[in-house]
């Protein structure tokens, strides 16, 4: 029995220093639902920060500025200076511009040309029309 408790004591002095650094003082997390539109608003901003930073890294946006008068590196310093509010603005009006747009027309020709090619193609297939010469079968 005596060996028992030599062997006991110092694992029970362990495991109570143990439980009381456990159950000691402790921060407790605070957790709360995050709205979408906080994360879909924090990724555009995302977005349009990196929009701006790529603009203002194009060499022939420096050297407007250098024209201009201005030091690149000091437009830079003011672009990420923006607020979110604003470097979304300037993402947006840059990216509605015709020069640095996206090409909307280009896809809208594109793909008036692929449905009258597919209207053609099935017309030819069922014998109404004769312009495709693949669409015939050989006998």
């Amino acid at each position: 029995m005596k060996r028992i408790y030599r062997v006991a004591k110092p694992v029970s002095l362990l495991l109570a220093i143990y439980v009381f650094m456990i159950s000691g003082p402790h921060q407790a997390a605070m957790a709360a639902m995050i709205g979408t539109e906080a994360v879909v608003d924090a990724a555009r901003v995302q977005n349009a920060r990196e929009t701006v930073r790529n603009l203002m890294a194009r060499e022939e946006i420096q050297a407007a500025l250098v024209n201009r008068g201005i030091d690149p590196q000091e437009a830079r310093a003011r672009a990420e200076a923006l607020s979110d509010a604003e470097a979304v603005r300037l993402a947006d009006t840059v990216g509605n511009l015709p020069a640095g747009g996206d090409m909307g027309a280009l896809g809208i020709i594109v793909g008036t040309l692929l449905i009258v090619f597919i209207i053609l193609l099935i017309t030819d297939i069922l014998g109404y029309t004769n312009v495709f010469p693949f669409t015939k079968r050989h006998r």
